[in-house]
């Protein structure tokens, strides 16, 4: 059996290069031979999308998976599509990007104390990931965070699916879980203590997801989400405005 990545770049190549899911592996390849009509010129990355952002990160960002034609199109997590437009914009606005926009890998963007994951790194079909398939995928998210765990002091997630997923990665990884368990909600703030001495209290914070559904509908907006962004920088330390 293969050691666990000793590093968080080691970690990334390894998520890149995974097949443990048929289905989910069958549906990225098949979308990057197909491809939508506005990026037929485009080489699709259809593999396994890595976290993005410095590993010695203050603050993660949880989402869910990547889009079928964002990041599994361009290889960086929430980089493509609308949901990162709105992500990447807010965090620009909050002093945590160094630009507005997330458009490929190479496009000079870079993220100040904050890192972007997910508890599934294949994009699934009608951006659902069955419970197998988070499950079998957790294994990377609960190496992701002991890696981060010197640094890391807070969580902001991008919706239920997220904060379910991550709860038992916590607990797993060195965290307290409260009872009854918290339940997610937008704004929703949790401190989470350790039980590990060699983890520091971790901050919680929901989010309602970036996806069209939300942002299209206006349940979300830019400036909720800038909210979110900047409360959660403040737990971890950073400077968000």
């Amino acid at each position: 059996m293969n050691a666990p990545p000793a590093t968080v770049a080691e970690l990334d190549r390894r998520v890149s290069e995974c097949r443990a899911c048929p289905r989910l592996v069958a549906w990225r390849e098949q979308v990057a031979r197909e491809k939508r009509a506005a990026y037929r010129d485009w080489t699709y990355w259809g593999r396994p999308v890595p976290g993005f952002g410095p590993a010695d990160a203050r603050m993660l960002v949880v989402g869910l998976a990547p889009a079928a034609h964002g990041a599994n199109r361009t290889g960086r997590m929430f980089t493509g599509d609308r949901s990162g437009d709105v992500l990447y914009a807010a965090m620009h606005a909050v002093g945590l990007g160094s630009q507005p926009t997330a458009v490929q890998r190479g496009d000079g963007l870079e993220l100040h104390g904050v890192r972007i994951t997910a508890p599934v790194h294949c994009a699934p079909p009608a951006n659902k990931p069955t419970p197998s398939e988070r499950d079998t995928c957790r294994t990377w998210l609960e190496r992701e965070l002991d890696l981060l765990s010197p640094t890391v002091r807070s969580v902001m997630v991008l919706g239920g699916f997220g904060w379910q997923a991550l709860l038992p990665v916590l607990a797993g990884a060195g965290w307290e879980i409260p009872r009854p368990r918290p339940v997610f909600g937008h704004g929703v703030h949790v401190t989470l203590e350790p039980a590990r001495d060699d983890r520091a209290p971790l901050h919680l914070h929901g989010c309602y997801h970036v996806s069209q559904q939300n942002t299209f509908t206006g349940r979300l907006t830019p400036s909720m989400v800038e909210q979110v962004l900047a409360d959660t920088a403040r737990s971890a330390g950073l400077r968000g405005q």
